[in-house]
């Protein structure tokens, strides 16, 4: 397979990680003799130190007509100024409104050798594996905004159209897997939210009744998440409380280093990269975990290229690895592996000696 491959590094640990992820693609095209063109371009806040604009017409150009895109991370206290007229997360929610791209999956499936790490009971994590599918460009992050001196206002508005695509892709995904779909909404007190109930309740109702639905509230969802995980399947929300959902859903896998996420749209192009930050505080020592990152890259060869099996190999090959007990700083601090290290080890069980030595390079 021919594939074009645009690779924005950006910001803290991206390059690192993204580095670690392109190793493990060079990795898997060595292995099934597939040609994938990887080019890097700015985005965030160095895009903004060499461009002047967080996401520069050259990178979304590239992304335009990539097959994918894999993305490391954008923000930094370089950037931090709420006030700028240019910030790092300009140049994200542009990207992903530009490409269409409205549905963000975020998979979540602890593995047995990271449960000491995660701050919830293990007994409660073992055989959870649930899927959260966040709208991406509608609600309160896109609204109108304004501000006086007397105060502040963010708009939450969602069109028909936008729920029900969104929820079209959840429940196809359901019906990959166990079948049973989660919408998460507050419907007690938001119109929007309302609206969202009534949307979901009819697509699944009339399009996919094979799939079964339940509804619940934000707050309450928040705490059945950490109290009982294994009750969920596929999970489906808006836009801001995907986002707050999501990153609570990563401490159940012991660490945010370890999760990928694939914001996809109506055609095969998608955006893939790990749910973490730029971590500033770590960028540049080493110690960075690609994982979210490589399983970033699986997401890409699975949901862009249509190599699933391939995708399926760089997961198992994660998962040997952390079997073997190679764990990072954030996952175990007394044996921990640096970043090159633990993506050796992935490449290694991929079985191409060739992208070892790149990486070493």
């Amino acid at each position: 397979m021919l594939a074009d491959i645009a690779v924005l590094p950006g910001d803290g640990i991206g390059p690192e990680v993204t580095a670690a992820a392109t190793a493990v693609l060079r990795a898997v095209a060595a292995r099934h003799r597939h040609v994938f063109t990887l080019h890097e371009h700015p985005i965030g806040g160095a895009a903004i130190d060499t461009t002047g604009v967080p996401l520069p017409d050259a990178s979304l150009a590239a992304c335009k007509v990539a097959d994918a895109v894999l993305l490391g991370a954008v923000g930094g206290p370089k950037w931090s100024d709420p006030n700028a007229k240019a910030r790092p997360e300009q140049g994200l929610l542009a990207l992903r409104k530009a490409l269409g791209l409205y549905a963000n999956l975020r998979p979540v499936q602890p593995h047995a050798a990271t449960l000491g790490a995660a701050p919830i009971k293990p007994h409660l994590l073992a055989g959870v594996d649930l899927v959260v599918v966040r709208e991406l460009t509608g609600g309160i992050y896109f609204g109108d905004k304004t501000r006086d001196a007397a105060g502040a206002s963010d708009l939450c508005a969602y069109s028909v159209t936008e729920i029900e695509r969104v929820v079209r892709r959840a429940c196809a995904l359901a019906r990959t897997r166990r079948r049973h779909l989660t919408s998460v909404d507050k419907a007690n007190v938001l119109e929007t939210s309302r609206l969202w109930r009534d949307v979901t309740t009819r697509i699944v109702r009339d399009e996919f009744p094979d799939i079964t639905l339940e509804h619940q509230l934000v707050d309450s969802m928040a705490m059945h998440l950490l109290a009982k995980p294994r009750a969920f399947d596929v999970v489906v929300t808006e836009n801001m409380f995907g986002d707050i959902l999501t990153d609570e859903a990563s401490m159940l896998a012991g660490s945010m280093g370890l999760l990928p996420s694939a914001s996809l749209g109506d055609g095969r192009r998608g955006l893939y990269e790990p749910i973490h930050g730029s971590a500033p505080d770590i960028a540049g020592k080493g110690v960075a975990n690609p994982v979210g990152a490589i399983l970033s890259a699986a997401l890409l060869l699975r949901h862009s290229l249509g190599l699933d099996d391939e995708a399926t190999l760089v997961e198992r090959a994660v998962s040997e690895a952390l079997d073997a007990g190679v764990l990072t700083a954030d996952l175990s601090p007394y044996r921990a592996a640096s970043t090159v290290e633990m993506t050796a080890a992935v490449v290694e069980r991929l079985c191409a000696p060739c992208a070892v030595s790149e990486l070493r390079d």
